[in-house]
């Protein structure tokens, strides 16, 4: 590939880039990671590793959903492995940013809901839900998954990640404010299980993704398989 522009790369391996953002254009981050990556870039690679894991964990399933998108930036990485994606948030600003932002090699679709109200209409095999339920009040936590699990397909799979509880006393105070509903491992599994015949617990610490010891991990990762009706 070539480009007609009179900027050139020192090495030739590296002229496709100029041409990808002359002809193709650069994208931007979105809302949330835009701040992510000034104020705490470790965050952003620990944010693309969890990402990672769903994706492969989910790889080849044909209607996925996402609950609480952010700015869905990092929906393109599990887009590499499905089908089709649904990303959801209750925030509409979110939202709307997620849309703008939304590139034609990754056309998933982009929708404002609110699972503690109402269940979304369609049907899925898979969802996940990333630094999401430590948000939920734990007397509406069961509302909130019951509602995800009416849209999802018998054999359907689903992703729960969210720090946990041990690692709450190192959270900054910002962070301890909105995470009202931290649980350990075993609690996770335990919810998990009322609404899913099979749960898969998995450790992580940074970026590395483990079966280690549960109570030395930072964040922990329900891997649940099979709705019960």
């Amino acid at each position: 590939m070539s480009s007609s522009s009179d900027r050139r790369t020192r090495d030739p391996v590296n002229q496709p880039n100029i041409t990808f953002a002359e002809t193709r254009g650069a994208i931007a981050l979105g809302l949330l990671k835009s701040r992510e990556w000034i104020e705490d870039p470790r965050r952003f690679l620990f944010s693309q590793a969890r990402y990672k894991f769903v994706s492969k964990m989910l790889s080849g399933r044909q209607n996925v959903l996402e609950i609480g998108c952010g700015d869905a930036f990092n929906a393109p990485i599990v887009m590499q492995e499905v089908k089709a994606l649904t990303v959801t948030d209750y925030d509409e600003e979110f939202i709307k940013d997620a849309a703008t932002r939304r590139q034609p090699e990754y056309p998933y679709e982009a929708l404002v809901h609110n699972f503690l109200e109402d269940t979304l209409p369609g049907r899925f095999d898979a969802a996940y839900s990333l630094d999401v339920l430590e948000h939920i009040p734990e007397a509406e936590e069961e509302r909130f998954l019951a509602n995800i699990r009416a849209c999802l397909e018998p054999d359907a799979v689903m992703i729960v990640g969210m720090p946990s509880l041990e690692s709450q006393v190192y959270a900054s105070p910002g962070s301890k404010a909105g995470h009202i509903n931290c649980k350990t491992a075993p609690d996770l599994k335990a919810l998990m299980e009322r609404f899913f015949h099979s749960v898969f617990m998995f450790s992580m610490n940074d970026e590395i993704v483990h079966t280690g010891y549960h109570k030395m991990a930072h964040y922990i990762l329900a891997l649940a398989a099979h709705p019960r009706s």
